[in-house]
C-alpha cells in the first residue's frame, strides 16, 4: 500500500513540475516580445513578467522537480526490480533529458533576470515543445512497457515533433499576416 501512496504523490508532482516546464518558456516568450514594445509598455511588462517567472520557478517548478525525484527514487527503492526493465531504463534516459531541459530553463531564467536573454520568440516557441515531446515519450513508455510499444512511441514522437513544427510555423505566418510580427 505504501508503494501506491508514493506513486500517487510522484504522479501529482510530475504534473505540477510539467505545469511549470510548460509555462516558463511562455513567460520567456512574453518577456522577449515585451522588449520590442514602447518604453512605457516595456517598463510595465518586464518587471511584472520577471516577478511571475520568479514565483513560478521557485515556488512551483523547482519544488515539484525535487518532490518528483524524491518520490520517484522512493518508488525505485520500494520496487528495485524496475531497474531491470528495459522500458524503465529508457524512461530514465528521457528523465535525464528532461532534467537537462529544466536546467537550461534555469539558465534562461537567470539571463532574463539579468536582462541578457537573447533568444528570439520563434526559437523560444520551438524550445517550449521539448517538454511536450519528452512527456509523450515517458507516458507511452510507462503505460505500454513493451519494445513494440517503444517503436510505435518513437514514430509517434517524431510525428508529434513534425506536427508541432508545422503548427509553430503556421502560427508565425498567421501572426505575420495580422501584423503582430
Amino acid at each position: 500500500m505504501t508503494y501506491l501512496y508514493v506513486k500517487a504523490l510522484h504522479i501529482i508532482f510530475v504534473v505540477t513540475w510539467f505545469a511549470g516546464l510548460f509555462y516558463i518558456p511562455r513567460l520567456f516568450i512574453y518577456y522577449i516580445e515585451a522588449q520590442s514594445k514602447t518604453k512605457t509598455e516595456r517598463d510595465i511588462l518586464s518587471p511584472q513578467l520577471k516577478l511571475m517567472t520568479k514565483r513560478l520557478w521557485y515556488i512551483i517548478t523547482w519544488p515539484s522537480l525535487v518532490l518528483t525525484f524524491i518520490f520517484g527514487f522512493w518508488m525505485l527503492y520500494l520496487n528495485p526490480a524496475l531497474f531491470l526493465m528495459i522500458w524503465m531504463q529508457i524512461k530514465l534516459v528521457f528523465i535525464g533529458i528532461l532534467l537537462v531541459y529544466h536546467l537550461k530553463n534555469h539558465q534562461l531564467y537567470k539571463q532574463m533576470k539579468d536582462n541578457s536573454l537573447t533568444w528570439s520568440s520563434a526559437k523560444m516557441r520551438i524550445w517550449n515543445e521539448v517538454a511536450t515531446i519528452v512527456l509523450f515519450a515517458v507516458v507511452f513508455l510507462a503505460i505500454l512497457k513493451t519494445s513494440i510499444g517503444w517503436v510505435f512511441g518513437v514514430i509517434g514522437i517524431i510525428g508529434l515533433g513534425i506536427l508541432l513544427m508545422i503548427g509553430i510555423k503556421a502560427y508565425k505566418n498567421y501572426r505575420v499576416k495580422k501584423g503582430e510580427l
